[in-house]
C-alpha cells in the first residue's frame, strides 16, 4: 500500500463512529427530518381555517403546492452542493432557512404572503431530507448503515399519521399559526445537536455549480408537479393545460439530458452514473416504490372517510396498522441486511408482498370489517418497508463518497417524483372508475340529489348530502365507491409487478465494511 493509500485509510477509520455517537447525530437527523417531512402533511386539515382567517380560499391549494413545488427542485441541486463544499454547513443553512421561513409563515398576514413563504420553507427543506441521509453515509459504514435508515424512514411514515393530527390539535386548540411556530423549538434543538456533535470534513471546491442545469431539472419538476396537482380537480386530464404541462416536462427533460451530458462531471446529476447498474435500477425502484406508498397512505384514508364516513383524524389513526407494519419492516430489513450483509432479497420479496396487500384491497366491500383492513394494512405496509429504504442503501454502497449526495439526492427525487404522479394517476383511476360505476348503478332521478365528479372524490360527498337521498340511492353511491376503490387497487398491482421485474435487475454487491468510498461497479 502506498504512503498516500494508507493516509486515507487512516482518515477513514478516523470516521467510523461508535454506536452512541452514531445515535446522538441520528436523533439530530431526525430532528431535522421531522420538520420537514411533517409540513408536508400538518398543514392539510388547517387549510380551512386559513382560508377564513386570510380570505384567500380561491388561493388555498397553493400553500401545499408552492412548498412542494421548491422542495422538490432544491433536493438534487442540495446534494450536488453538499458534495462539492461538505455538507455540515450546507445543512445547518438548509435548518435555518426553513426555520426563517416558518417563522415568516407563522406571522402571514395574507393568503399571498403565506404562500410567498410556504416556498421559502420548501427550499430549505429540500436539503433537509437529502442530506440527512448522505450524512448518514458519511459516518456510518454500508453494512452497517442498514439499522440506521430504518429509523431514518420511520420518520416520513410517522409524519404521514402526525401530520394531520398535530394539524388538527394546533388548530382547534391553539391557532393555526402554532402547524408552523412548533418548528422552532425543533430546528433550534438539531442545530444546537449538529454543531456539538457532527463532525465531517470541509471541503473546498473550484468546481462551477450548475445553475443552467438546476434552471432546467426545475423545468421538468414543476410542470410535472403542477399537473398533477391541477389535472381532474382545476382542470381535465385531457385539457390543454394538463397536456401543455406534461408536454413541456417531456421537452424540459430532453434539454436537460443533453445539457448533463456535456457538462460530464460537473453537472447537478451527471449522466455517467446511470452507467452504473445498481444506481439506475435503485432509482427506478424508488421511484416505484413512492408510487406504490401513495396507493396506500392516501386511497386508504379516503375509503374510511367517504364509504364510513369518518372524520379525516380517526381515518388517520386507523392507518396505524399499515404505519406499524412499514416501521417493523423498515427496521427488521435494516438489521437483516447490517446482519447478513446482503441486501438484494429483500426489494425481491418486498415488491410481491406489496403487490399481494394490493390485491387483498381489490377485495373491499361496503361491510369488510375494521380487523380485516387493519390485517391487509399491516401486509401491505410490510410489503413497501421491505424495500421502500434498501434502494437509498444500494446507492451509496454503489457510488464513490465523492458522489454520495449527489446519488442519494436523485434517489430522493426520483421517489418524490413517484409519490406526485401516484396520487394523481391513481385519483384519475378512482374518478373514472367512479364515474362508470355510478352511470350503472344510480336511477337517473339521483343526478338531480347528488353530483358525482371529481371534487366528490377529492372531498367526499358530505353526510349531509347523503342523509338526503332515498336509502336505496345512497346505498348505490356508496357502492359506486367501493367499486371504484376495488378497481383502483387492483390496477395497481401491475406496478408491484413492474418493480419486482426491476428488482431482478438489481445486483447483489458486497456492503463495504468502512463508511469509505468506493469506485463505481
Amino acid at each position: 500500500m502506498s504512503k498516500i493509500d494508507s493516509q486515507v485509510a487512516l482518515e477513514e477509520e478516523a470516521l467510523e463512529r461508535s454506536h452512541e455517537e452514531i445515535m446522538f447525530i441520528l436523533v439530530a437527523l431526525m430532528l431535522a427530518m421531522l420538520l420537514a417531512a411533517l409540513d408536508q402533511t400538518i398543514v392539510s386539515t388547517a387549510l380551512p381555517r386559513i382560508a377564513t382567517d386570510l380570505h384567500g380560499l380561491s388561493k388555498l391549494s397553493w400553500v401545499a403546492t408552492a412548498y412542494l413545488l421548491t422542495s422538490a427542485v432544491a433536493t438534487p441541486l442540495y446534494g450536488k452542493i453538499g458534495d462539492q463544499f461538505g455538507r455540515k454547513k450546507i445543512f445547518q443553512s438548509a435548518i435555518v432557512i426553513f426555520l426563517i421561513g416558518s417563522a415568516l409563515c407563522g406571522l402571514s398576514q395574507s393568503i399571498d404572503q403565506l404562500v410567498a413563504f410556504r416556498a421559502l420553507q420548501g427550499i430549505g427543506a429540500g436539503g433537509l431530507m437529502v442530506l440527512a441521509m448522505t450524512i448518514i453515509g458519511d459516518v456510518v459504514s454500508p453494512r452497517q448503515r442498514g439499522k440506521y435508515l430504518g429509523y431514518i424512514g420511520s420518520v416520513f411514515i410517522v409524519s404521514s399519521v402526525a401530520g394531520p393530527l398535530l394539524g388538527g390539535f394546533f388548530t382547534d386548540s391553539l391557532s393555526w399559526r402554532w402547524i408552523f411556530y412548533i418548528n422552532l423549538p425543533i430546528g433550534i434543538l438539531a442545530l444546537l445537536a449538529i454543531a456539538a456533535r457532527l463532525h465531517l470534513p470541509v471541503k473546498r471546491s473550484d468546481k462551477r455549480i450548475d445553475y443552467f442545469g438546476a434552471a432546467l431539472l426545475s423545468a421538468v419538476a414543476i410542470p410535472i408537479i403542477l399537473a398533477t396537482v391541477l389535472g381532474g380537480v382545476t382542470y381535465p386530464w385531457g385539457s390543454h393545460t394538463i397536456v401543455g404541462l406534461f408536454s413541456g416536462a417531456m421537452i424540459a427533460s430532453i434539454l436537460f439530458v443533453l445539457w448533463e451530458r456535456r457538462l460530464g462531471l460537473d453537472a447537478v446529476i451527471p449522466m455517467h452514473m446511470f452507467k452504473n447498474s445498481i444506481f439506475t435500477v435503485s432509482v427506478v425502484l424508488s421511484f416505484l416504490a413512492g408510487l406504490a406508498l401513495f396507493a396506500g397512505i392516501l386511497f386508504i384514508p379516503e375509503y374510511q372517510q367517504i364509504v364510513r364516513g369518518y372524520s379525516a383524524v380517526k381515518s388517520g389513526l386507523l392507518l396505524l396498522p399499515l404505519v406499524g407494519g412499514l416501521m417493523f419492516m423498515l427496521i427488521t430489513s435494516g438489521r437483516l441486511i447490517t446482519k447478513t450483509g446482503k441486501y438484494r432479497i429483500f426489494p425481491l420479496v418486498g415488491t410481491l408482498i406489496t403487490a399481494f396487500g394490493l390485491w387483498l384491497f381489490s377485495h373491499l366491500t361496503l361491510h369488510t370489517s375494521q380487523l380485516t383492513l387493519s390485517i391487509w394494512m399491516v401486509v401491505l405496509g410490510a410489503g413497501i418497508g421491505s424495500f421502500m429504504q434498501v434502494m437509498t442503501l444500494a446507492v451509496q454502497n454503489a457510488v464513490p463518497r465523492g458522489e454520495l449526495g449527489v446519488a442519494t439526492a436523485t434517489a430522493t427525487f426520483f421517489r418524490t417524483m413517484g409519490s406526485s404522479l401516484g396520487g394523481a394517476l391513481f385519483g384519475a383511476i378512482l374518478i373514472n372508475r367512479l364515474l362508470s360505476h355510478i352511470s350503472h348503478l344510480l336511477p337517473a332521478s339521483a343526478s338531480g340529489h347528488v353530483a358525482i365528479n371529481a371534487s366528490s372524490v377529492e372531498n367526499g360527498i358530505p353526510p349531509a348530502a347523503l342523509a338526503k337521498l332515498p336509502p336505496s340511492v345512497s346505498h348505490d353511491v356508496l357502492q359506486a365507491f367501493v367499486l371504484a376503490f376495488h378497481d383502483m387497487f387492483l390496477l395497481a398491482i401491475p406496478f408491484a409487478v413492474m418493480a419486482f421485474i426491476v428488482a431482478l435487475f438489481l445486483k447483489e454487491v458486497p456492503l463495504r465494511g468502512t463508511a469509505k468510498g468506493a469506485e463505481v461497479l
